[in-house]
């Protein structure tokens, strides 16, 4: 860790920021400057403050709703700032936590200049952008599912039942044809499919402004490169690039399966050692796309038509790590579930962990293009 002659701790409110510092040296001060408006005056004023007694200075804050904006003015007054994780800030055991803004402030200082602090991957403005449209698209998924679900419900509650694929032209011709006695209940029936009409349509629009602002992002090529992976379209593809962003940071695939939760976990004391499911850190949202994703490889191993469209400008190297991923995976989920009897959920599960390796060696050939462009 590089040495500064101060290590400042920041407390960051919707209103307010509580400013701490620790000097550089070990055994030096730890003192609170108080709490200072959350304005871009206040902020330079309170830098100015500190540069005038320390030359280089660290800037550290946990990561929250406020976002990088702060982190980004700190970086552009050429100081150092990190984001913390906050689930991994450290607890003293057997202490009772004091919780005030002061205290919190002083806590990071102090242990920003002891190195103890985990710092996070923080994402440019773009890529931020990016991020917001796809948690916009899983919000509009999720509304579907549940405009559906009501729909279901309805229609359960009225007897009436449709047995074959849902969603599709046919069924939803059939629910237009529909007739109840009163006219209150063929209202509320159709105000349900409105509603559903109107998220489907949400969700289609923010599905073609994720592909027509693809070309403006530098992570672009990667999210194409990862449409040749049975499974991964535009938009998961786009979910996972944006919720790993640089893959480098990964020195190998198991990192990266840890990330997204889908190790097993583990309760262990002394000769006894209880395995547990997966620990499910990270993003659940990615992980049910992950899931979604890995549902395509109990099929048969095929390119097909539209495979071959989608893969047409893409390069040898992912195409051919694509295919391996079909083999593999597709016996992995034959093995798990005719020879070792496994539920199809359980090996779903272990596909998907192991579809996150050929994820992070397609991205990381795609970096490398990048980088030799």
């Amino acid at each position: 860790m590089d040495n500064f002659d101060a290590y400042v701790g920041l407390d960051v409110h919707k209103d307010t920021i509580a400013v701490a510092f620790a000097e550089g040296e070990r055994s030096g001060e730890v003192c609170s400057l108080g709490s200072i408006p959350h304005e871009t005056t206040a902020i330079n004023r309170m830098v100015k403050k500190l540069s005038v007694r320390f030359e280089a200075i660290s800037f550290a804050y946990e990561a929250g709703p406020c976002g990088y904006g702060l982190h980004r003015h700190l970086i552009g007054l050429g100081h150092v700032c990190d984001v913390v994780a906050p689930s991994r800030t450290p607890v003293q055991p057997g202490k009772r936590r004091m919780k005030n803004d002061t205290i919190d402030a002083l806590t990071l200082a102090r242990l920003h200049r002891a190195g103890e602090l985990t710092y996070i991957w923080t994402p440019d403005a773009t890529h931020e952008a990016m991020q917001d449209l796809v948690k916009a698209r899983r919000i509009s998924s999720y509304q579907v599912r549940k405009a559906r679900q009501r729909i279901s419900c309805f229609l359960l509650k009225h007897g009436r039942r449709y047995e074959r694929k849902k969603w599709g032209h046919r069924h939803r011709a059939w629910l237009a044809d529909l007739q109840f006695g009163h006219v209150a209940t063929q209202f509320a029936l159709q105000s349900y499919l409105n509603e559903e009409e109107q998220a489907v349509d949400r969700r289609a629009q923010i599905d073609g402004q994720i592909e027509n602002l693809m070309s403006d992002w530098v992570l672009a090529p990667i999210v194409r490169e990862l449409t040749a992976l049975r499974g991964l379209d535009i938009v998961i593809a786009a979910a996972v690039v944006a919720e790993v962003g640089d893959f480098a940071r990964f020195e190998n695939p198991r990192r990266l399966m840890s990330y997204f939760g889908l190790v097993p976990g583990e309760f262990s004391s002394g000769s006894s050692i209880r395995p547990r499911g997966i620990t499910k850190a990270g993003s659940s949202d990615v992980r049910a796309l992950l899931f979604e994703a890995a549902w395509l490889y109990r099929l048969k191993p095929k390119v097909g038509q539209w495979s071959l469209v989608r893969q047409k400008d893409l390069s040898q190297a992912a195409k051919d790590i694509a295919w391996k991923a079909q083999l593999r995976l597709y016996g992995r989920y034959q093995r798990l579930t005719q020879i070792r009897h496994k539920r199809s959920q359980v090996a779903v599960t272990a596909v998907a962990r192991e579809l996150v390796g050929f994820i992070w060696a397609i991205a990381r050939n795609a970096e490398a293009g990048m980088a030799v462009r």
